[in-house]
């Protein structure tokens, strides 16, 4: 065994979790696997939520489906079993669908009335590779920017004129996500990681995958953390992944593979505060753009970001913004009532 320096864990999570379950996960991700699909689309898009959950806390489950619920030959060949059939989900559910040659072959009509049945009820529905043509077919993606492979926009934009085709690799909006799969799923996992949980956390499985992020909206590079220590980079991560049930620095450290010590001596040096001042900061932003945003009650905020004494929140808050948090929910109020 290779002795960490420092006494520190040489991974951010030596207990690697297991695989969780719906009930055990904050998100559940379907993943609909077409005959003949990428294996290459599936990987990258299941191991970013497998290393987000290193982390320190149980925040992605998947599920694999079929058409029958049956075993799913990929285009390599390789067999792939799964969960349980298509027709099994949920209204509610955050479905991805994979595909890849002939998309349409084995797509049945009730398989598209699955599709149409969960965008009638506001439910999620994703597709990468060909599966917009899916998508597409079964009526859900009017009003939506579609991305997909690109050797698969000629004979899209040829059938469906009135949709728009994005040119970038994948798509993001409340509920819809296209995208052309590959290793370009590795960035659109990493993007609703970080629309869930922060870029910190993000940008942490991106490094632990080996995977330097593509560029953002508008061309900018994504360069936020590359230039920090990776014990830090993973000690922000452990944090933005539990701001709701906040841990105590020693287990922040645990996770990250770092001394207590040593950590605090990277932070001052990096951010001028130690890691329980970094914490509670982040902490009370994210309070600040619920009650910014939302119609989120101060107890409400204060709860979801792992105050559980009012008085506390209250004084820390105005501390940090020079206002109570009831003024930031008025004023966030009365903008929501204006627009």
């Amino acid at each position: 065994m290779i002795d960490a320096p420092d006494g520190a864990w040489p991974y951010p999570r030596p207990d690697s979790p297991p695989l969780l379950t719906p009930e055990q996960a904050e998100y559940t991700l379907d993943v609909w696997l077409v005959p003949r699909f990428s294996m290459l689309t599936l990987f990258c898009l299941l191991e970013p939520l497998r290393v987000a959950n290193r982390f320190g806390r149980d925040l992605f489950a998947w599920r694999l489906l079929s058409a029958d619920g049956e075993a799913v030959v990929a285009s390599n060949g390789v067999r792939i079993d799964v969960d349980g059939p298509l027709e099994s989900l949920e209204d509610s559910a955050r479905l991805m669908v994979v595909s890849s040659y002939e998309a349409e072959a084995t797509v049945r009509f009730q398989d598209r009335a699955v599709l149409r049945r969960i965008a009638a009820h506001g439910g999620w529905l994703g597709g990468l590779d060909t599966a917009p043509f899916i998508l597409a077919r079964a009526g859900v993606l009017e009003g939506c920017r579609v991305a997909l492979h690109w050797e698969s926009v000629p004979a899209f934009r040829l059938e469906f004129p009135e949709l728009e085709i994005s040119p970038v690799r994948y798509e993001f909006d409340a509920t819809r996500m296209t995208g052309s799969g590959g290793a370009a799923s590795i960035d659109m996992m990493l993007e609703w990681i970080e629309r869930a949980y922060g870029p910190a956390l993000a940008d942490a499985v991106g490094r632990q995958l080996v995977h330097e992020r593509g560029r953002g909206e508008g061309g900018a590079p994504r360069h936020r953390y590359w230039d920090l220590p990776r014990s830090v980079v993973r000690a922000l991560a452990v944090m933005e992944a539990n701001l709701v049930q906040a841990l105590p620095i020693p287990e922040v450290c645990r996770l990250a593979g770092q001394s207590q010590r040593q950590l605090t001596r990277l932070f001052q040096r990096h951010f001028g505060e130690t890691p329980r001042q970094c914490y509670l900061g982040m902490r009370l932003d994210r309070a600040r753009q619920l009650l910014a945003d939302s119609r989120c009650l101060v107890t409400e905020a204060a709860l979801a970001t792992g105050f559980t004494q009012p008085a506390h929140f209250t004084r820390a808050y105005r501390s940090r913004f020079e206002e109570a948090p009831s003024v930031t929910a008025e004023r966030g109020s009365s903008v929501e009532q204006g627009a």
